[in-house]
């Protein structure tokens, strides 16, 4: 039996995520691992940083699952705002981490400045944080591609916590390079990584977020979309002119609904001829799925 494009669009999240998972959960135990044993901050900030990795995974599989859901009595528009929720808690999340890992290299940096000593990483930590960069940008390319194949927020999302995180691994063997090479007076490199992961989490995270609210909130979709839009109904034949264009997202889905206004002589076929043809048009302009209202009304 064939996929319909529905669910062949779950199948591509899941696999996606499913790999993400399992990566994730290698790649936290290596540097949870290694971080504790080798004395990095910076590994163990990035270790909690794959923690929340494989964390939003799950959330992702949970939430996208209920979002390809169809429309019921109680979601006529179906259940497609759970994609954009998944987004949202994602962000939150790595808010927390980012907190979290800042705090804790803030303390490691006054604790220094007040005679604490620091010790120096082992060379393993340094093997770990360059295998980490490796797999997370791998996972990062692989998992962008397949979100705008489906046009997932949510994998989107994903995608670029995999690019923080391999941003962070970054930092993070940049700061134990330093302080494993260059002798004693450089161990302050790496809990002073560790505060440059947080604030790039951070960043990440507010990023993520405020595309994420903006579809919560309703916004329109990108001006460029909604210019086709607008120049695609004047081009249709047989419409006089429109109004009340409003456009947003659904999780997935584009919404489109407009009025158009037409010869007050068309019969009522005619004019749901056109209507029809104004719709398809639309649909053509956009990619994935799309729920499109045209209301015809007779022009003065």
């Amino acid at each position: 039996m064939l996929m319909q494009p529905r669910d062949n669009r779950l199948h591509i999240i899941r696999h996606v995520t499913w790999v993400g998972f399992w990566i994730n959960a290698m790649l936290m135990a290596l540097k949870l691992a290694f971080g504790f044993y080798g004395h990095s901050d910076a590994l163990i900030a990035d270790g909690f940083h794959s923690l929340s990795d494989f964390g939003t995974d799950f959330i992702v599989l949970v939430l996208v699952g209920i979002a390809h859901k169809g429309a019921d009595n109680d979601h006529p528009y179906g259940h497609g705002k759970f994609e954009t929720i998944a987004s949202v808690i994602i962000s939150l999340i790595l808010i927390c981490v980012a907190a979290g890992i800042t705090i804790s290299g803030i303390r490691s940096i006054v604790g220094f400045a007040y005679g604490e000593p620091l010790f120096r990483p082992d060379i393993w930590t340094l093997v770990v944080a360059a295998l980490s960069i490796v797999a997370k940008e791998w996972l990062y390319r692989y998992t962008m591609t397949n979100a705008r194949a489906v046009e997932s927020e949510a994998l989107k999302a994903n995608a670029w916590h995999h690019r923080s995180d391999a941003l962070s691994s970054v930092a993070a063997l940049a700061g134990i390079a330093l302080s494993l090479f260059l002798g004693d007076k450089w161990t302050l490199a790496d809990p002073i990584t560790s505060l440059i992961i947080g604030l790039l989490i951070a960043y990440s995270a507010v990023k993520i977020s405020i595309t994420s609210l903006g579809e919560l909130m309703e916004t329109s979709l990108p001006a460029d979309v909604v210019n086709k839009i607008e120049n695609s109904i004047d081009n249709t034949a047989g419409v006089l002119y429109y109004h009340n264009l409003r456009t947003r997202r659904n999780g997935h889905s584009a919404i489109i609904d407009v009025n158009i206004h037409v010869n007050p002589r068309m019969s009522v076929a005619e004019g749901h001829a056109i209507a029809s043809e104004v719709e398809n048009n639309i649909r053509q302009l956009i990619s994935g799925d799309a729920i499109i209202y045209v209301h015809v009304e007779p022009a003065d």
